[in-house]
């Protein structure tokens, strides 16, 4: 089964949600070809041909896909879709903005979100906010259009040396132009790739109180999450929800403070290797997910917390 990986990247960087769904293109079975488009993105090509797997890298270098706008993306997916059995991309912000155009151009369902390849038509992915898997198959020799949710893969080794194919760029269909994007600068590591994330919640009554959790979080290097109910009071931005309605994340560590642990809010972060709760309601749902849980007024076990780390070099 031949399949076309669409790249997840920043012009500069190859993201690695893109290695983790090489893993899902690479148990379909067949050749893995890799789409780079974007603008100035050589360097994200030569990135990409490192993935171990990989047949060759498509490099569609062109203004057009600078911010990688889905009306554009589209008409170039579909144009390269014919030579494919199979399409694939991360589910992110962006994946999920293009792919559902491809898959009503080419009059096919998309697969949404798999979190498992079961065979080459068969696959599974949550329903219910995560609380149930449903296996779906598609019929056989059926095009595919598919979206990863990457946290699930491990990531494929850079051990690659796949050539680099230059393509032109699609057709314009003019029909929407970039204006700005206003994106939050920080030193911290993106929400959706940290390794450690501390994630507030309503518990923490304030966003003045949030800079209690960046402290934590500078210490361990770790990115700053919340829950839809402490974004939707206004205490942080859109940006830092996790959760069904925000991102997705499956770090090594994720510390919840004063998060009660809605459906909504653990279908984004219940893959996280460990799990650590601090919440004052020992009845809270968070605790049934949490590894380690401590019952307690955060406004007091966060600064105990912060003391000791401190005494402990970080």
């Amino acid at each position: 089964m031949s399949v076309l990986l669409v790249a997840e990247h920043d012009n500069t960087t190859l993201k690695d949600a893109t290695l983790k769904t090489m893993t899902a293109a690479l148990a379909l079975g067949g050749p893995v070809d890799i789409l780079v488009a974007g603008q100035n993105a050589k360097g994200v090509a030569e990135q990409a041909s490192k993935l171990a797997g990989a047949a060759k890298v498509l490099l569609a270098d062109d203004v057009l896909y600078g911010k990688q706008l889905a009306e554009n993306m589209a008409v170039l997916i579909v144009e390269l879709a014919g030579k494919y059995n199979a399409v694939l991309s991360p589910a992110s912000t962006s994946g999920k903005n293009f792919m559902p155009r491809v898959a009503a151009a080419l009059d096919v369902a998309q697969i949404s979100e798999i979190v498992s390849v079961d065979g080459p038509d068969t696959f599974t992915r949550p329903i219910y906010a995560g609380n149930a898997m449903q296996q779906v198959q598609s019929p056989a020799g059926a095009k595919k259009v598919i979206t990863v949710r990457s946290t699930t893969f491990k990531a494929t080794a850079l051990t690659g040396t796949a050539p680099i194919e230059t393509i032109g760029a699609g057709q314009n269909p003019g029909i929407s132009e970039f204006v700005k994007d206003e994106l939050s600068k920080s030193e911290r590591p993106e929400l959706a790739s940290a390794k450690i994330v501390i994630s507030g919640g309503r518990g923490m009554q304030s966003g003045d109180n949030f800079p209690m959790l960046e402290k934590i979080a500078d210490r361990l290097k770790a990115a700053v999450g919340a829950s839809r109910a402490a974004v939707d009071a206004g205490f942080v931005p859109n940006d830092y929800q996790v959760g069904q309605t925000g991102k997705v994340v499956a770090p090594e560590l994720y510390i919840a403070v004063g998060i009660s642990g809605a459906i909504q809010h653990l279908a984004g972060m219940k893959d996280s290797k460990v799990i650590v709760a601090i919440n004052k309601d020992e009845e809270a749902p968070i605790f049934q997910v949490a590894d380690y849980g401590l019952v307690a007024d955060l406004f007091k076990a966060v600064p105990e917390l912060d003391e000791e780390l401190k005494k402990q070099g970080y």
